[in-house]
């Protein structure tokens, strides 16, 4: 396409997000940066809908974006804007206030915060931590016949499990199993902390196998509950609010939520925007049940690995040059605080 059919495509876009009615080509002739008779715009929108970038609901009307021109308009025609420097501090006035949050609470403010400045629904996913190894494991005495059992990955992440036992364990004992552990799982992936391992280390203990199995039990239920990814949705009522997504479509994305994990788990990198028609060629066997509609997706680091994704659910109308900006804030800043947190914790 040439300049000017991107120009029109541009201008169709921006007017059918704010008014939401089909574009004619005399609206886009009034527009002071198309200096083109209506003719000429008329037959470039043909060519557009013959691209399928544009389509036209009925035979009198105007026409509105396909989500292949949404798609075409996010990447060639849409510009990278900023926020203005004092929205970047009523944010971070935001996050000031939630300081003292855990990483998890830290998600659920941010997006709850996001739902609430788009109006569209928010989510978040930890990265899948299946390639995670067990870097560390201690057992810490907390009270009588009470221990916590401590478990640290290679990507930074931190668990415990309380665990009591029937008999006080004397030092030895808390020796031996540490240096166990360190011996047996340092390195081991946490897929691969299977039930027939578990087995096989109370096995190995020997004479220690009846008063330190709990432990390995519990460390085992640790490793699971690390594997589980936690998805994290909030604003699902706004897009109820929205009169092109079907709420036949929304109440049931609401009983089933994780229908979108295989989709936040796709690999890529920025930010990446899927529209529901996207979703159904792409993941046929788990389909994004909310027809019309758009998800933008964002990475948020720790540590320089990706720690999970932050992303949007709205309509496909809807204004990406204004929330792609609060997203790339959002997940730049979530990144910043989960580093600062760590060091802190170190």
């Amino acid at each position: 396409m040439d300049d000017r059919k991107l120009r029109i495509l541009a201008a169709v876009v921006d007017e059918y997000v704010t008014t939401g009615e089909p574009v004619g080509s005399k609206t886009i002739a009034a527009l002071p940066d198309i200096k083109v008779s209506s003719a000429t715009i008329r037959n470039d929108m043909a060519v557009l809908e013959q691209l399928g970038l544009l389509e036209q609901p009925h035979t009198s009307a105007g026409r509105v974006p396909t989500f292949q021109g949404y798609k075409v308009y996010i990447e060639k025609c849409m510009s990278g804007a900023q926020l203005p420097e004092a929205e970047k501090q009523r944010l971070d006035s935001m996050f000031e206030k939630d300081g003292a949050l855990t990483e998890d609470g830290l998600i659920q403010s941010a997006t709850s915060a996001l739902a609430e400045i788009t109006k569209c629904a928010a989510v978040a996913v930890n990265a899948m931590p299946q390639f995670s190894v067990i870097s560390k494991v201690e057992v810490i005495p907390t009270g009588k016949r009470l221990y916590v059992i401590l478990l640290i990955t290679s990507a930074g992440n931190i668990k415990n499990k309380a665990c009591r036992l029937e008999f006080d364990l004397n030092d030895e004992q808390l020796q031996f199993f540490t240096a166990f552990l360190t011996e047996h799982l340092h390195g081991v992936s946490l897929s691969d902390l299977s039930p027939e391992m578990v087995d096989k280390l109370v096995t190995a203990m020997g004479a220690y196998m009846a008063t330190l199995s709990p432990l390995v039990q519990g460390l085992y239920e640790l490793s699971r509950d690390m594997m589980r990814q936690e998805l994290t949705v909030n604003g699902t009522r706004n897009l109820l609010t929205c009169q092109e997504l079907a709420t036949q479509d929304i109440v049931e994305f609401m009983e089933n939520q994780d229908v979108i994990m295989p989709i936040l788990n796709d690999t890529f990198s920025g930010i990446h925007v899927m529209f529901s028609e996207d979703a159904k060629r792409e993941h046929p066997q788990q389909t994004f049940v909310i027809g019309n509609s758009s998800m933008i997706v964002g990475q948020y680091q720790k540590d320089g690995k990706t720690a999970g994704r932050l992303g949007i659910i709205g309509p496909m109308r809807l204004n990406y040059a204004k929330v792609i900006p609060y997203l790339e804030y959002f997940t730049e800043k979530i990144s910043n605080l989960i580093s600062e947190k760590e060091e802190d914790d170190t």
